[in-house]
């Protein structure tokens, strides 16, 4: 399965996770092995020199970045946006059983088009997500808009590994492992199809680096974590 052309994107990947909604958060642990909630911890552990503040998480999907980013920030607040309702419904849900509703904001919206004013956010998160926008440089040309000088823009994203040997295991993972997983438990064989396809294709660590620093981004850095598999770079927006 090739990725889907460019212009049928943003429908085809909306009506795929309104279909995964109910079950995303199950099988993200199972496909991770749990993993995920370590590499976003680290990913919010990134704004932590910013401990009070705006910060808006996009591509937020059922709210984990946003919930954690307020559990470890306490004196921030969060706007969660995302393009798919049916996950925003489940980030709502759960924000009220943690208890934290008061201090995130559910948005539906799109990455490319934030309704923000330019340079609001302390700073911006997004896990998971940046590959299945449009357009990629839009995104980020829309997350330093909204930044404020100094800001730090957090994008963690599944990547390539820099060993062969533990990239080939993986690819075989993605390839014949995730679908059928994701299948079963998710409910949906070709919405976790789509997600393999669009990890394989996604630009590697360095190609990301690029295009963050192409949207006006300085000292932009990126850290492998659990042997490449993703890797979450960091970005601040200049004076």
């Amino acid at each position: 399965m090739r990725l889907i052309k460019t212009d049928l994107k943003e429908k085809y990947v909306q009506s795929a996770f309104s279909k995964i909604a109910k079950r995303y958060d199950l099988t993200n642990s199972l496909l991770s092995f749990g993993l995920h909630h370590f590499w976003k911890n680290f990913t919010v552990s990134q704004l932590e020199n910013v401990s009070e503040g705006e910060f808006l998480d996009i591509c937020s999907g059922t709210g984990d970045l946003a919930i954690k980013t307020v559990e470890k920030l306490p004196g921030g607040k969060v706007k969660a946006l995302d393009f798919c309702k049916e996950m925003i419904d489940f980030g709502k849900a759960k924000a009220v059983k943690s208890g934290l509703n008061n201090k995130i904001e559910f948005i539906h919206g799109n990455a490319e088009n934030l309704p923000f004013e330019d340079g609001c956010f302390d700073g911006t998160t997004v896990g998971f997500g940046i590959r299945n926008v449009k357009h990629i440089n839009k995104a980020f040309n829309e997350m330093y808009r909204v930044l404020k000088p100094e800001g730090k823009a957090v994008c963690l994203e599944f990547s390539t590994p820099p060993s062969s040997l533990f990239k080939s295991i993986y690819l075989f993972y993605l390839s014949n492992i995730l679908p059928v997983i994701g299948g079963l438990f998710g409910g949906d064989f070709d919405s976790y199809k789509y997600l393999s396809t669009s990890i394989k294709e996604f630009p590697n660590q360095e190609r990301l680096k690029k295009i963050m620093e192409d949207a006006g981004f300085r000292d932009v850095k990126y850290h492998n974590l659990t042997f490449g598999i993703v890797a979450v770079h960091v970005g601040i927006k200049s004076n």
